[in-house]
């Protein structure tokens, strides 16, 4: 069976790929949408143990007392296993998030590293953290280049640290309300 977008493709007589690749100037395999696809592969598994981990640490005796109250497996899961959990599924997520900006080396052997980049989701792109391995070996410590590498690095940690920030205060919130009520 062929999924949706081919067939219609296929029923206007045009491959998508050839029709996206006629819109961009790059590569079709350099595109900012197969590095997303990229990165969701390489951060799904570490965020799937670490949520894996947050359900199985939710204690028996919270499962046992849901189904001696009458509770069905479902509504265990729902209201007590994931309420417990949530918090450390957040983690988790934040986590991999924050492991998907320090992907350097995917975006750039993907991207095809162009230094001018669009908006355009199947244009290249050259990222903060590939600029700043790219470019700054290369610059002159009392150069202006080398002054807004390093601006982009602290543009960079503040944008990570604010990340940080409300995943743990949101962490923090949800936690209080699964003990608290």
């Amino acid at each position: 069976m062929e999924y949706a977008p081919s067939l219609i493709f296929s029923i206007m007589g045009v491959d998508g790929f050839t029709m996206l690749a006629a819109e961009s100037d790059s590569p079709i395999g350099k595109t900012t949408i197969v590095v997303a696809l990229a990165l969701g592969v390489a951060i799904s598994p570490s965020i799937y143990s670490l949520a894996e981990d947050a359900i199985n640490g939710v204690p028996n005796d919270l499962k046992h007392a849901s189904f001696a109250l009458g509770a069905t497996r479902l509504q265990t899961l729902l209201h007590v296993v994931l309420h417990v959990a949530l918090p450390g599924i957040v983690a988790a997520i934040m986590l991999g998030f924050g492991r998907a900006f320090g992907e350097t080396m995917i975006v750039l052997m993907v991207t095809g590293n162009t230094p001018i980049s669009s908006w355009g989701l199947i244009e290249g792109l050259r990222a903060l953290t590939a600029n700043l391995a790219i470019e700054l070996p290369e610059a002159d410590v009392s150069s202006a280049h080398y002054q807004i590498l390093f601006f982009t690095a602290c543009i960079l940690f503040l944008f990570t640290f604010l990340v940080n920030t409300m995943a743990e205060l949101l962490r923090q919130r949800i936690r209080s309300r699964a003990y608290y009520g």
